[in-house]
């Protein structure tokens, strides 16, 4: 015995009867699910758009200081006596050539202080393609200095800066003299966070449309983790950050990731020979300041830990950070 079904159990797809002929509120469902998949399509086919786009945003360098080199033009900055030995400053992930402007003066008095904006970075250019590996950069640095006429120098670099400035002396033994790393994380493990916008930014499809909708406010709260709790971010340094495509900043972060899997730092540097210092803010936020350690196991290094600062003791400690860095170069003095 065959039995039918109750009155309104029936897929609407399976109604013999036309659209026109069914009962009103058959219409109306079929019409709202139609119009609620149309929206979804359409939704997410905006934001797989602005993901693609996003995420292949270019810009070019911008300024007069602007050297020609491989992968695209690099803006360089420089303060004091041309013939003065040579300071080379190199900043972090998401910063620029400003990040060094509060200890510029104090270093530039007695050197020849050399800032270079990382391709991706500041008014450097942010080509939407390579060419931002850890190692590419560091040959970068290089043949800026080579440009500019520099033979011997000490290369200071902060957090990723420092990776930078560690490529730089694994290719060029012969032009760095001595290295200085600021809050430069040891290896991977030793990470803590980005803070919440930045883990969020990672994100496929989600991180490129925050950064499309990103506010001073936004940038601010991801810039947090870089400094102390309660310290104020210059506008600066937002804009920095603002200045940035989507591309240069999250290829540049697994450039770093990449370079630390490769090898720990603390390896690297011990391999090289060079004197160090090594700057650790106690209260960094995005590095385990006990992981300043592990640097000690290079044979001569020097490993400072600022108290009362974060991750960026150049900006939220000036005169400290300049002094420790003036009193390591003096240290150094006739090494080659």
């Amino acid at each position: 015995m065959t039995t039918s079904p109750a009155p309104g159990n029936q897929l609407d797809e399976a109604d013999p009867r036309s659209p026109d002929q069914q009962p009103r509120g058959s219409r109306t469902r079929r019409r709202r699910r139609i119009i609620a998949s149309t929206t979804l399509l359409t939704v997410v086919g905006l934001l797989l758009a602005n993901a693609a786009m996003v995420s292949w945003q270019a810009a070019p360098a911008t300024g007069d200081s602007t050297l020609h080199l491989d992968g695209g033009e690099i803006h360089v900055s420089q303060d004091g006596p041309r013939d003065a030995p040579a300071l080379v400053l190199i900043h972090g992930l998401g910063a620029s050539t400003e990040w060094w402007s509060p200890i510029v003066p104090t270093l530039a008095t007695s050197f020849r202080v050399i800032r270079i904006d990382l391709l991706g970075h500041g008014r450097s250019a942010k080509p939407a393609g390579g060419g931002y590996a850890i190692p590419q950069q560091g040959r970068r640095v290089g043949q800026a200095l080579d440009q500019l006429g520099v033979e011997h120098a000490t290369v200071i670099g902060h957090s990723t800066g420092g990776y930078v400035a560690t490529a730089l002396a694994e290719q060029r033994g012969d032009l760095v003299t001595a290295l200085a790393l600021i809050n430069t994380g040891p290896r991977l493990d030793a990470f803590i966070s980005d803070g919440p916008v930045g883990k969020l930014v990672f994100v496929p499809v989600l991180g490129q449309l925050l950064w499309r909708l990103r506010t001073d406010g936004m940038l601010r709260r991801g810039l947090s983790s870089a400094f102390a709790p309660g310290f104020h971010v210059p506008r600066q340094l937002v804009d920095d950050t603002r200045s940035m495509t989507y591309h240069a900043l999250t290829a540049t972060s697994r450039a770093s990731d990449g370079y630390l899997t490769q090898r720990p730092l603390p390896d690297r540097l011990t391999s090289l020979g060079k004197p160090l210092l090594v700057v650790f803010g106690e209260l960094d936020q995005r590095w385990r300041p006990s992981s300043a350690a592990l640097y000690r196991s290079i044979t001569g290094a020097k490993v400072e830990l600022v108290p009362g600062v974060g991750h960026s003791p150049m900006l939220e400690d000036p005169p400290r950070t300049a002094g420790l860095l003036l009193s390591f170069i003096s240290s150094t003095a006739g090494h080659r």
